[in-house]
């Protein structure tokens, strides 16, 4: 019998993956409405991965996340109320509203930052997963990326260098299927395992949008890594619901094959499980589903009635200035 989650962290991760999908809800209708600059990528169909790896991380952990980062933010405890006002470019933000939806970062959080450069994370990960064996702790570092980042020379160096020192990261291999509009099979050659075997790291796999699945499986990597033992690669298999940006017209899949995949959406699953196990009735997860909305509103009204950052606050929080 495979394993089970007790309940409160199944309705604790229910919790969470609700705020990221109405989080990602909120984006899509302010994009709509002219609100937010440049472009965002949403997480829409991806929570249980970020619930169930992200969310069991220590404090004092590390996350190095990607362009498609919301999740992991709120998974590592980011607030509604501060992620929006950075995506909506206001002062409140988490980056005061310099850094907006690819570049979301808290220090204090120990999320390293989302990265607009496609594998630009990995580096960024070894790097803190070296710091934390010279300083002598049991820290850990995940960092997460997709098929298009897997085909990178980043990506390979990191894990080659991460190997080689034995340094506490691991490697979340969330695979989408899409890298932008090109279908997995038609740009990776090779399984990610013998990738991982190339550079002698254990490697494990799971169905991403199976919460429980997920949870467990990384519980494993996370306590390989914490013990010192070095790297661990995990795949999580899951679909990307939406376009690789929002307003993408996604004319290369079909219409079939994304409503194939909405059948197995994570969220609906952990419901079916909520009250096939007599955790909640439908009454009770309506409840909690309700609540997450109200609290997405509010953190809209938080953030669009944040101020705007003055022009002079160009010059603020940089390593440099640059003067004539």
């Amino acid at each position: 019998m495979d394993k089970q989650l007790d309940s409160k962290t199944l309705i604790d991760c229910y919790r969470l993956m609700l705020r990221i999908r109405f989080h990602e809800e909120a984006i899509k209708t302010l994009y709509t409405q002219g609100k937010i600059g440049g472009t965002t990528h949403l997480y829409i169909g991806q929570e249980a991965i970020a619930a169930g790896v992200v969310a069991q991380l220590r404090k004092d952990d590390f996350i190095s996340s990607t362009h498609r980062g919301h999740g992991h933010m709120l998974a590592k405890g980011g607030e509604l109320k501060l992620m929006l006002a950075e995506i909506l470019g206001r002062e409140d933000g988490y980056c005061k509203g310099k850094g907006g939806s690819m570049h979301i970062a808290s220090i204090t959080l120990g999320n390293l930052g989302a990265n607009g450069i496609v594998s630009g994370g990995l580096p960024i990960a070894v790097g803190s997963g070296l710091s934390a064996k010279m300083r002598g702790t049991d820290q850990i570092t995940v960092v997460s990326f997709g098929d298009g980042a897997a085909n990178e020379g980043n990506t390979h160096e990191s894990m080659n260098l991460a190997s080689l020192w034995k340094l506490p990261v691991l490697f979340l291999f969330e695979n989408n299927r899409y890298a932008v509009s090109t279908e997995i099979s038609r740009s990776m050659a090779g399984k990610m395992e013998k990738r991982a075997a190339g550079y002698d790291i254990p490697f494990s796999q799971v169905d991403g949008n199976d919460l429980e699945k997920v949870h467990f499986a990384a519980n494993d990597a996370i306590e390989y890594v914490r013990s010192g033992k070095g790297p661990f690669v995990m795949q999580a298999d899951t679909y990307r619901i939406e376009g690789h940006y929002y307003g993408d017209a996604m004319v290369y899949r079909s219409t079939e094959e994304v409503d194939e995949w909405r059948k197995k959406d994570p969220i609906a699953r952990v419901e079916s499980i909520l009250v096939e196990r007599g955790i909640l009735s439908e009454s009770d997860y309506q409840k909690i589903r309700d609540d997450n909305k109200r609290e997405v509103n509010e953190a809209v009204a938080f953030a669009e009635a944040s101020p705007i950052p003055t022009p002079e606050s160009i010059f603020e929080d940089v390593y440099t200035e640059w003067q004539v």
